[in-house]
């Protein structure tokens, strides 16, 4: 979806359907296999992971926005195609090594994660854009978990997302059924948090992250944390974590910084420290 405004790729996985580049302070990872409608091979969930760690360990990058090539599909679900021939068991070592590394990356992910959704996000592609920290989907986006209609048991890391962002009468209902949604059905059960004219989506999107790339780094990850922590089961929950965060914060040049424009009536430039 990148269009002309996006820097070249900077980086492929899996054979170039993993592409990855940097637009100034944002790296986006597209998924690229349109003619599949995206969707996921081994290798590609392995390539996820490779990109999201080098966009995790690029100091200039503060945002990162997954999105799929074209204009059918996010991620279609996984590659049916393997199934028979590399998946006859979903819980075999090389299928359960290669999808725990992206999700346990993505589940700790330092910096903000916005999934820009058009078309079909669909089976594991709903896992990957429930994940993110944020669902900016267009107004043509379908959204379904056809589990029940192929026999599989969606992961419990799924089902976790899917209960903490629609209630669990919601997941019942689209877990049960292998229903559909329409973006604005999507929308009203809190599955999205925006939707966009499709011809408009990726600008916004990326205009979003941008924003989010102007601000406090360091505000934004007490937040994270925060949020994140609170999504725990009490007993789990690691409020020193949370502690120590914003103390980095507050005793921080940004902070510094913050209050200094504000008293200058300026734009500030934080820059994570």
């Amino acid at each position: 979806m990148p269009n002309s405004e996006s820097a070249s790729i900077d980086k492929s996985y899996a054979d170039g359907k993993i592409l990855q580049s940097v637009m100034g302070a944002v790296g986006v990872v597209t998924f690229h296999n349109p003619e599949k409608r995206n969707a996921m091979s081994l290798d590609m969930w392995a390539g996820l992971g490779e990109a999201l760690a080098d966009l995790r360990d690029d100091p200039s990058v503060r945002v990162v926005i997954m999105t799929g090539a074209g204009d059918k599909a996010f991620i279609s679900g996984a590659d049916i195609g393997q199934f028979d021939e590399r998946r006859k068991n979903l819980e075999s070592p090389e299928f359960a090594k290669r999808n725990a590394a992206w999700r346990d990356l993505l589940a700790d992910y330092p910096k903000p994660t916005v999934a820009c959704i058009r078309g079909f996000c669909l089976g594991g592609g709903m896992l990957v854009a429930m994940m993110a920290d944020m669902r900016i989907a267009a107004e043509d986006s379908q959204f379904g978990i056809p589990a029940a209609k192929l026999g599989v048991a969606y992961s419990v890391d799924g089902l976790r997302h899917l209960v903490s962002l629609v209630g669990p009468s919601q997941a019942r209902l689209m877990m049960f059924s292998g229903m559909r949604l329409s973006s604005t059905e999507a929308s009203r059960i809190g599955l999205v948090d925006r939707i966009i004219p499709t011809d408009q989506l990726w600008p916004f999107t990326l205009d979003l992250a941008r924003t989010i790339a102007d601000n406090a780094p360091l505000s934004i990850a007490v937040s994270k944390i925060g949020i994140a922590e609170l999504m725990r089961d009490p007993a789990d929950r690691d409020m020193d974590r949370v502690a120590k965060a914003s103390e980095i914060c507050m005793n921080s040049d940004d902070f510094k910084e913050g209050r200094q424009a504000f008293a200058e009536k300026r734009r500030p430039k934080f820059r994570g420290r």
